[in-house]
């Protein structure tokens, strides 16, 4: 699949029934980039191409109900948490329009939304990516029942492609502990249309890796991704920034392979403060890094100078730290984490989480 009009329902599958009413509920992990996407084209489409690490424990739950009505039109009720959720709709009423030409068939439907995140919902941790997956895998069971005949990577792939238009990282949360998103040369199957699972074998060192994440700040985000995104269409380095993402993935990708924890750590580490230099560069320009982010990366530096363990940083848009290790030293490393790390956190909180999967039908 090579167009987004593969992605276009077929009406005819349907026979002229459709299924009265039903409920699934899935679940979709979080992700992080470990080479990051920064920059957009039109339709939610990658200026370059990024390669994530799926994780497990920090995910959203979400159940959709879905009645047949008389009507047509895009009618929906949100619940976080069981209660109402006004100010969460315009962003689900925006992903419905733009799914609307893929999927027709959620005119014919009334929905009830309910979502829950397993993490606190001000912990600072972007929930777009894992609710958007969450929300895309309930919409192709729906379209599953309104055509049988759907295949597994049909569904996969078209609720990537979904996920992408509610938020562009979600495509990511769909399945696969390691996943590629953007068209890559020497990635097999690689597209901007949805993430796929890294086609390629990864070495023993990179199994079940950790990643704790330090909530630095649990506030708001400073500069929403829409906004951070678009700042690189005029930003003077977005040039060399894309051409340098495409040789950080190539380079990532046989780190990966050859289980080169040395290199893993350095690539890593670079690609996350790029990402802020992109941001302390536009115009506008911003720091996300706080304070107390940067204490944290100090500490990590000396840590591993005087441990050898290779356990390192990468960030996401904001001041919170990934902290990156393998399942080997993970021992020591809580150990260094609740004792040196926590006491820059908000409240000396952080959540533990590992490689995880992707999405899974709860019911």
């Amino acid at each position: 699949m090579t167009s987004a009009t593969d992605f276009i329902f077929d009406a005819t599958a349907t026979k002229g029934q459709l299924a009265a009413q039903g409920t699934f509920t899935w679940s979709a992990p979080s992700n992080i980039a470990l080479v990051k996407y920064w920059g957009k084209k039109e339709h939610q489409i990658p200026a370059n191409p990024s390669l994530s690490f799926t994780l497990s424990n920090c995910k959203t739950i979400t159940t959709l109900e879905f009645k047949k009505k008389e009507s047509k039109g895009i009618t929906f009720d949100l619940l976080f948490e069981g209660q109402p959720k006004e100010d969460f709709k315009p962003k689900i009423q925006k992903f419905f329009e733009r799914i609307l030409s893929y999927c027709p068939y959620i005119e014919n439907y009334h929905f009830t939304i309910d979502t829950t995140n397993t993490f606190p919902h001000s912990s600072g941790i972007a929930s777009s990516a894992s609710g958007m997956a969450a929300l895309s895998m309930n919409i192709m069971s729906l379209e599953q029942v309104l055509n049988p005949a759907t295949t597994q990577d049909y569904f996969l792939k078209k609720a990537s492609f979904l996920a992408r238009l509610g938020s562009g990282s979600a495509c990511r949360s769909i399945a696969g502990e390691i996943v590629v998103w953007g068209e890559q040369a020497e990635v097999t199957g690689s597209s901007d249309l949805f993430g796929i699972e890294a086609p390629f074998d990864v070495h023993a060192n990179f199994k079940n890796y950790q990643d704790v994440i330090l909530l630095v700040d649990k506030g708001e985000k400073q500069v929403s991704s829409t906004v951070g995104h678009d700042l690189m269409h005029n930003h003077p380095f977005a040039k060399e920034r894309f051409n340098q993402a495409h040789q950080n993935l190539s380079q990532l990708k046989n780190i990966l392979q050859t289980g080169d924890l040395k290199q893993f750590v350095a690539l890593v580490e670079s690609e996350a403060l790029t990402l802020h230099a992109m941001m302390m560069t536009s115009m506008p320009y911003f720091i996300l890094m706080k304070p107390n982010t940067l204490q944290i990366i100090e500490q990590i530096w000396a840590f591993r100078a005087k441990t050898e363990i290779p356990v390192c940083f990468t960030l996401d848009a904001g001041a919170n730290v990934h902290v990156l290790f393998p399942e080997s030293n993970k021992e020591i490393v809580l150990a260094f984490i609740r004792e040196e790390l926590s006491k820059f956190c908000q409240n000396e909180h952080f959540i533990e989480d590992k490689m995880g999967s992707g999405a899974l039908l709860i019911k």
